[in-house]
């Protein structure tokens, strides 16, 4: 069963080219230490938070038909849940675009969703450099899978970016530059700075951010990989 933990009624800025609401799911296969959204993500955190019934929210995107555009639906992962595509359709039946925000983890479900035409715009986060995925987000992960998404969505027709969170001790430039090599050639690739904020581990709020100079000097060494690299 999906379990909806937030609503954002309104965005200008997370699906490119669309007025939008973000739909966040709970549970997450991950546990990056820099993420922000813990009350998503441990158990012990999803178990008290507020939740949105499907009722409410299929409610409100009635309400908003023709008003909104897109639809984001981010979490935690979104993937994790097998209930996901026939909830992306219920959606799509409504008449918006989608939007999947996910960590790459599942592409057999990506698969699905993009072969179903699911999605219109898929975000994957990249979260480190291949040979650093498992310390990075602090869980197994079978790397082949997040380089099969990578592939998939490069060749997939449906529009994507990559985006990765640049945290000191996480990543340094020769890191972003190896993984920016790795994903290459890809169409759009973002260098999203670290907020110290609401933290997985309480330790990565104390971090301070880089200079965003740093990321703008990092984006110089790897701008002709790709078709898009911006700093955000």
């Amino acid at each position: 069963m999906i379990t909806v933990g937030g609503l954002q009624k309104s965005t200008l800025i997370d699906f490119p080219g669309r007025v939008a609401a973000t739909i966040f799911l709970c549970k997450c296969n991950f546990r990056c230490p820099w993420c922000y959204s813990r009350e998503l993500v441990l158990p012990e955190e999803i178990k008290k938070h507020p939740k949105i019934s499907e009722e409410e929210l299929f409610s409100f995107l009635k309400e908003r038909q023709g008003l909104l555009e897109g639809i984001v639906v981010c979490g935690g992962e979104p993937t994790v849940n097998q209930d996901l595509p026939e909830f992306l359709k219920k959606i799509k039946d409504m008449g918006y675009h989608i939007k999947l925000d996910t960590n790459g983890s599942n592409p057999e479900m990506l698969s699905q969703l993009i072969k179903d035409k699911l999605v219109d715009y898929v975000a994957m986060d990249i979260k480190s450099a291949k040979e650093d995925y498992e310390s990075a987000v602090r869980a197994e992960v079978d790397v082949n899978k997040i380089e099969e998404s990578i592939r998939l969505l490069k060749n997939s027709g449906v529009d994507y970016e990559f985006r990765t969170t640049v945290v000191p001790g996480i990543h340094t430039k020769e890191k972003i530059i190896a993984l920016a090599r790795w994903i290459s050639p890809a169409k759009k690739y973002y260098l999203q700075n670290f907020r110290a904020q609401k933290t997985i581990d309480p330790e990565f709020e104390k971090i301070k951010p880089y200079h965003i100079e740093y990321l703008e000097d990092i984006k110089k060494d790897i701008d002709s990989f790709f078709e898009v690299c911006e700093v955000r």
